[in-house]
């Protein structure tokens, strides 16, 4: 017989094991549904930020060391919103965005996120020393006044940095990578030129009379991001917030190459600084919006299109006779002409009419392959993100380097370039030598293997098609 004092203590530890796991089970289930409000509050505070609606008291920082990478953390909410726009347009029966010209716009945004790693914010040392040694007001950095006063201000300052770009000949061939395709969707807000923070850092200098810098930084990433989601035509028209805010609708008519969207809407947020100074257009619906440039480069090479413009602005300079002409070349508008005004004429601008897109069909396997080595470079692009403070600028410069060439020859494969297959075989062989001659101790064995595997794999197919002689296609095929 089991002694009932046994008897109680081997229940008493079964109950308490039962209470100990229960208790186990419910902290655990506690904790998931912590870890799950954290992570939608955190997507709802991600999402907030593409339209500019943020808490000032969470988003103001003191130094300008402590503003996070507020435009570089949003990309995954870019890739969120390009796959629901192109489900509105599957379900409005719609094509969808083009992968070529879809992954030139990403190219140029990548383009303008390693010049960002390349200048490491130096754009803004005259602002910073500026603040420091001119500043007429103190306005403490954490109060509610300061924060919507930076915002209004950075926005006025916008419009006329955006307003330069347009009228100023060396700035628009800065400017014109943003406006060198001819689509209009949300791929196309972060197609941006690589020098796109050097363009017009001097319109911003006065705000730092009273503005301390870091407000300043804040305020330019998130003026930057509402950009982002203007750009498409799955949104019509948002009714009274039209008359206040740039909305999709106003910046249609400002990417629009006909000749009464010229030179308009260039508000960034707020579109009221186009109705004050007389540069608003509305836009119309008897007359279908065309976009791109007015003489559009058939190309998916964003190395080329980030530079063409730059050279003809330089030939430009080089042909006129005289040091006025010469200036005039490269500080007045676009369209002037020697004994012309400024900006030159209306009666000399050229109207376009509906052309056939430039598009090159590849075989499936290929798009499959570009859009899957164009992953690999955001990825290493992301990991120098993490680390590039930790690396010598060398370092930096040859991985941002490797990036452009990556992205270039991407673009090349667009094409059906007939360099590109060598030029593909030697990137990624390149890449393979890099893997087994550098230790990466952070980097897991089996992860380094399978890209060497993948590229050495890809280098020999593309060296083997390079033999054979390199061609998809006999001609290129036009989109309408």
């Amino acid at each position: 017989m089991i002694p009932l004092s046994h008897l109680n203590m081997e229940n008493c530890t079964k109950c308490e094991l039962k209470v100990t796991s229960l208790y186990m089970n419910s902290v655990s289930v506690n904790d998931m549904q912590l870890n799950f409000l954290d992570w939608a509050a955190e997507v709802f505070q991600g999402i907030g930020h593409l339209f500019y609606i943020v808490n000032p008291r969470t988003n103001s920082y003191g130094q300008v060391k402590d503003v996070p990478k507020i435009f570089y953390n949003a990309w995954p909410y870019f890739v969120l919103f390009m796959i629901l726009e192109n489900i509105i347009l599957f379900l409005e029966k719609k094509p969808f965005v083009r992968l070529n010209d879809s992954i030139t716009s990403l190219s140029h945004g990548l383009f303008l996120e390693c010049g960002r790693l390349l200048f490491r914010g130096s754009e803004s040392y005259l602002y910073i020393y500026i603040y420091q040694y001119f500043r007429v007001y103190d306005l403490p950095w954490d109060c509610a006044f300061t924060w919507y006063l930076a915002a209004i201000g950075v926005d006025f300052c916008y419009y006329w940095v955006h307003r330069a770009c347009h009228e100023i000949h060396i700035l628009w061939a800065q400017h014109q990578v943003h406006h060198s395709s001819e689509e209009y969707n949300l791929a196309v807000g972060l197609r941006q030129s690589m020098l796109q923070g050097w363009c017009g850092f001097v319109f911003y200098l006065p705000l730092a009379l009273v503005i301390p810098p870091s407000q300043f930084m804040t305020h330019q990433y998130f003026n930057l991001l509402y950009q982002f989601w203007i750009h498409t035509e799955t949104v019509k028209t948002l009714g009274p917030l039209e008359y206040i805010l740039n909305t999709p609708n106003h910046h249609r008519v400002h990417h629009g190459s006909n000749i009464y969207c010229l030179d308009k809407n260039y508000g960034g947020v707020l579109i009221i600084w186009d109705r004050i100074f007389g540069t608003f257009a509305k836009e119309r619906h008897d007359e279908e919006i065309i976009y791109g440039l007015i003489y559009n480069q058939p190309s998916f090479n964003p190395l080329h299109l980030q530079t063409f413009y730059t050279k003809y602005v330089f030939e430009s300079f080089q042909k006129m006779k005289g040091w006025r002409n010469k200036l005039a070349a490269i500080f007045y508008g676009p369209s002037w002409q020697p004994g012309k005004p400024r900006l030159g004429l209306d009666e000399d601008k050229v109207k376009v009419t509906k052309k056939e897109k430039y598009d090159v069909k590849l075989p499936r396997w290929c798009n499959i392959y570009l859009l899957i080595h164009f992953s690999v470079v955001v990825y290493g692009f992301h990991q120098l993100a993490l680390r590039y403070l930790a690396l010598s600028p060398i370092t930096v410069l040859m991985i941002v380097i490797y990036i452009i060439a990556s992205l270039t020859n991407i673009g090349l494969l667009f094409e059906n370039s007939q360099n590109a297959a060598i030029f593909e075989a030697l990137r990624c062989l390149i890449l393979v030598t890099v893997v087994q001659r550098v230790r990466f101790s952070d980097i897991d064995y089996h992860t380094l293997v399978i890209v060497e595997v993948f590229f050495l794999i890809s280098g020999i197919f593309w060296f083997l098609k390079y033999i054979q002689g390199f061609d998809f296609l006999k001609e290129n095929h036009k989109v309408h």
